[in-house]
């Protein structure tokens, strides 16, 4: 049995650090170390073997089936063994028994609260066993379904694993159609044993009160738990500022608030937009002290009335902010393999791509607080979900009560955050209720049991902080609307998947005119360094069963084949299929945001579907696991700069206009040249042109004739802002197989850098089209997925994820369009 080796205050035993594991059923004994997950401890054990490689999703299906013990001792001095203990767990994955020494002190059954158990009457001189038991959420899912007055269904291809709706856990866990079906279990974040000194700190939560002369009133309340009346010292510190008071409480929660003013406070902006500027808040009792990072700003959802419906756009500190950006999902499929780098490293992947917000999708999890204090470093506002998606799920009693006790927890402890923007019911549920035949013969039941719901998330968030935006569900035409909001143009926020889902073409983006698009996504597989870490040579072909395995979307490998015939010519061989389903899935994005950014201010937001993967699979993600640039990462760093220019086809195909849109405060002066490109990479000036676009606006600067670009040119534009901001594309006027390219004679030279990058120049003979640089090491790319015209080099900076050995060279390749195509 594990004896107590962690670090230890006067008040505070941490319970981090190795514990014995074992299956109930003594099959399986081992050490798992936490915070934890059992998978990963059974893997690092020799136990199972890794559950993303080649088709090992099968052979560790039964671990979530068990029911798993973990042990360990704690030694508690004699003299130390008076007054109240705790146990303090900050997320137990999910349904759980806690004893010490053999007493139940616990039964969780939440995911996304924090449980902190009496533990005192348990405790005895000396050493002290505690015992975790995580029962099987599988399990326990099916026990809880019988025990439903009705029926409550879920969505089987998204959940393979059945009943997740029936316990607060990440839904992702039972699958998903991006996502490795395993159900992991274990303990995640802090987990300690604490003695109460008189009192601990619940929570602090603070609000900005906004004055007319400028300055900013800043409340902080501190919830103070003690189990007996007292008096304890209690400071507040706002950057250097510190108020000392004697706060009286009883025995329960007591709530303090204490008023800070700021004369002149220095504003908090999204990315892009303005500083990050912060100010340290800091309260503290004997023996605890909890920090917050307070970014002052205000923020509104204007939904107005307008000529077209109801309008959908955030306004931060007065000025309305165009949203770019993705959905986030969790950083991976396992928690033990989450690492704070890894996470900042994707955030920072989005933040130089341009984006300035980020959704928290409903199937996941709340994430920790390191995740949002680095939002709101980074600038990245956060659209948060609460946890609930894609299933109907129960409104029993007992039920609600659960969640009105996470919404409460999670609320309070994430609202003082700058970044988050909005408050979220649900992901799609709404539009649930029509994908069921249980809910489509008996509506209405069904309708009411999710109101109740919907009404349980909304009153515990109100309560919890009052001032926080709330938003039903996503998507929704909007408050008690309970109608399609997938295509809706007037009104809410859309989720498009049109293109995808009903394999339309990339020009049906254009058919709608959202006012804000919350999600819409276009696959491609995940890239060959990726593949190679889970594929063999021969699983290399798009219809293997190894690539099948990470292939979640049902139909998902022949809509990628599909739309590929539609507009490329069949790809010569697999790491070309790769490549050309990459290609395709930024144009496809490209082709939304282009043109729902020139609908500016009647669409005010644009979030692909989706940011990064949980695993290495093929999926709708523009970063690759581990965190690698796909193509659309590289193309989306272009469409989503502040000041923008796109080349936009009209409806009936006769005209290409160019739009301009900017997002800074500032008036922007465009300069644009555009030229014929022949298939060959020889170039010509067509029209020259400058325009001025109004700060925050969207306008045409000049619409081009399609007759005027002949059938063996393409259409090629530059243009460079008055701030700084420049960008270059092209246009093909119908599909890129029509087109009859020269081999561009590609190459690539590197030169070592003292810094250990590599500074590459990539030259064409003839054009070149969507260019992409691969190595054979992973890396950062400053450039990718580009184009070049006959005789053109270009100049890019390669960084190796890992620093390679003096002297170490890496081998360069580099594709585009003509040499991924089939000849003929």
């Amino acid at each position: 049995m594990s004896s107590e080796t962690s670090n230890r205050d006067a008040g505070r035993i941490d319970l981090s650090g190795d514990w014995l594991l074992a299956s109930t059923d003594n099959s399986h004994a081992l050490t798992i170390t936490l915070p934890g997950d059992v998978h990963s401890a059974l893997q690092r054990a020799d136990f199972i073997a890794d559950p993303y490689i080649g088709r090992n999703e099968a052979g560790v299906q039964w671990v979530a089936h068990k029911d798993w013990v973990l042990e360990r001792t704690v030694i508690v001095d004699a003299d130390d063994l008076g007054g109240c203990w705790y146990l303090d767990f900050e997320s137990i994955d999910t349904v759980a028994s806690v004893f010490v020494n053999e007493r139940l002190v616990l039964q969780a059954e939440n995911c996304f609260r924090r449980y902190r158990p009496d533990v005192s009457d348990a405790l005895a001189a000396g050493e002290n066993r505690i015992r975790i038991v995580l029962h099987s959420s599988i399990a326990e899912g099916a026990r809880r379904q019988a025990a439903q007055p009705f029926y409550v269904p879920y969505h089987e291809g998204n959940s393979p694993i059945a009943n997740g709706n029936m316990l607060r856990k990440p839904q992702c866990h039972f699958g998903w159609d991006w996502n490795i079906a395993i159900a992991p279990l274990g303990i995640y974040g802090s987990l300690a044993l604490c003695r109460l000194e008189t009192a601990r700190i619940e929570h602090v939560t603070t609000r900005q009160l906004w004055l007319e002369d400028g300055s900013v009133d800043l409340l902080v309340t501190a919830t103070l738990f003690a189990r007996d009346p007292g008096i304890v010292p209690i400071h507040f510190e706002l950057s250097g500022e510190r108020e000392r008071l004697d706060c009286a409480v009883g025995a329960g929660e007591t709530s303090i608030t204490h008023v800070f003013t700021v004369a002149s406070p220095k504003r908090w902006w999204p990315a892009g937009s303005g500083e990050q500027a912060f100010s340290i808040l800091k309260v503290e009792l004997p023996g605890e002290i909890v920090t917050r990072q307070v970014g002052f700003r205000m923020i509104e959802l204007v939904t107005d009335n307008d000529e077209a419906g109801n309008r959908f756009a955030f306004r931060v500190n007065g000025r309305e902010i165009f949203c770019r950006g993705a959905n986030w999902i969790p950083a991976d499929a396992l928690m033990s393999r989450v690492t704070s780098e890894g996470v900042e490293d994707l955030l920072r992947s989005a933040v130089e791509a341009n984006m300035n917000m980020i959704r928290v999708w409903g199937g996941g999890f709340y994430e920790p607080d390191w995740f949002y204090d680095l939002c709101d470093r980074l600038g990245l506002l956060v659209w948060q979900d609460f946890m609930f998606a894609c299933n109907l799920y129960p409104s029993t009693p007992d039920f609600l009560e659960n969640v009105a006790a996470e919404v409460d927890y999670q609320v309070k402890r994430l609202s003082s955050h700058p970044s988050i923007a909005l408050w979220c019911g649900d992901n799609e549920l709404v539009g649930a209720l029509n994908w069921f035949e249980e809910s489509r013969k008996d509506r209405d039941r069904y309708l009411v049991s999710y109101d109740r719901l919907n009404r349980t998330v909304e009153t515990a968030m109100k309560a919890a902080c009052p001032e926080a935006i709330w938003w039903p569900s996503s998507p929704s035409v909007g408050y008690l609307n309970f109608g399609d909001a997938w295509h809706a143009d007037g009104a809410g926020d859309m989720h498009y998947w049109s293109v995808w889902h009903e394999n339309k073409s990339f020009d049906n983006y254009r058919s709608v005119r959202p006012r804000f698009c919350s999600e819409f996504g276009f696959q491609s597989y995940t890239s060959m360094p990726v593949i190679r870490q889970f594929a063999g040579a021969r699983d290399l072909n798009i219809a293997s069963p190894v690539m099948e395995a990470h292939q979640k979307n049902a139909g998902g490998n022949e809509r990628i084949a599909g739309t590929m015939f539609r507009y490329f010519r069949f790809p010569k061989d697999f790491p070309s299929f790769v490549y050309l389903s990459q290609i395709q899935q930024g144009l496809a994005i490209r082709t939304a945001v282009d043109y729902w950014r020139s609908l500016k201010p009647h669409c005010m937001g644009t979030l692909y579907w989706q940011l990064n993967d949980t695993w290495p699979v093929a999926s709708w993600s523009s970063l690759d696991y581990g965190g690698n640039w796909k193509a659309l990462h590289y193309m989306a760093r272009r469409f989503f700069q502040p000041v923008a220019v796109a080349a936009i086809p009209s409806a009936d195909g006769n005209e290409i206009a160019f739009s301009m849109v900017n997002d800074t405060a500032e008036p922007a002066a465009v300069e644009l040249q555009t030229f014929l490109v022949s298939l060959d990479g020889k170039r010509r000036p067509l029209v020259a042109v400058a325009g001025t676009c109004s700060p925050d606006r969207a306008a045409t600067l000049v619409t081009i004739a399609a007759k005027d670009i002949p059938e063996d040119a393409l259409l090629f534009w530059s243009f460079e802002a008055s701030n700084g901001m420049r960008g270059e594309g092209h246009y093909v006027h119908g599909t890129y197989k029509s087109l009859d390219l020269a081999p561009s004679g590609l190459t690539v030279e590197a030169t070592p850098q003292p810094e250990g990058s590599y500074e590459l120049t990539v030259t064409a003979a003839r054009l070149a089209l969507h260019v992409m640089v691969e190595a054979d090491v992973e890396g950062r790319y400053s450039d990718n997925a580009f184009d070049l015209v006959a005789g053109e080099s270009k100049a890019i900076r390669f960084m190796p994820r890992v620093a390679l050995g003096e002297g170490a060279m890496p081998r360069f390749s580099a594709y585009d369009l003509e040499s991924c195509q089939g000849k003929g």
